[in-house]
């Protein structure tokens, strides 16, 4: 069975996040709609779509640095989901332990695919 990207546990968290942030900006004031609520989306959609491309790259050193990218998303999505709750428009206690859990993997699975180039 030839394994992908799907098969991948830091991709499904990924996916997880994207959908809890979407159903978490729904609520967010009309006016963000181009300004926070967009950039929490695209920046939740970036980390599973930069692990699914890299999954497809030809080797290794590539799929590293497309989870890099992806590892970035993440921080970027934290300060976003950080700001969120301090303007009052998030109770992100779940989403912030959602991004710790997910960084963690995807940091341990970076160590991981490092070991197969050596």
């Amino acid at each position: 069975m030839v394994r992908t990207h799907k098969d991948l546990d830091v991709w499904k968290l990924g996916i997880e996040l994207v959908e809890k942030i979407y159903k978490a900006t729904i609520g967010f004031p009309k006016e963000e709609i181009y300004g926070l609520t967009s950039q929490m989306r695209r920046a939740a959609v970036s980390i599973p779509s930069n692990i699914a491309e890299g999954a497809a790259r030809n080797s290794e050193k590539e799929f590293i640095q497309f989870l890099y990218i992806s590892l970035g998303s993440l921080s970027e999505l934290e300060t976003q989901v950080i700001i969120a709750n301090k303007i009052g428009y998030l109770d992100s206690l779940d989403m912030i332990n959602s991004i710790e859990i997910l960084r963690k993997k995807l940091l341990n699975f970076i160590k991981y695919v490092k070991t197969k180039i050596k």
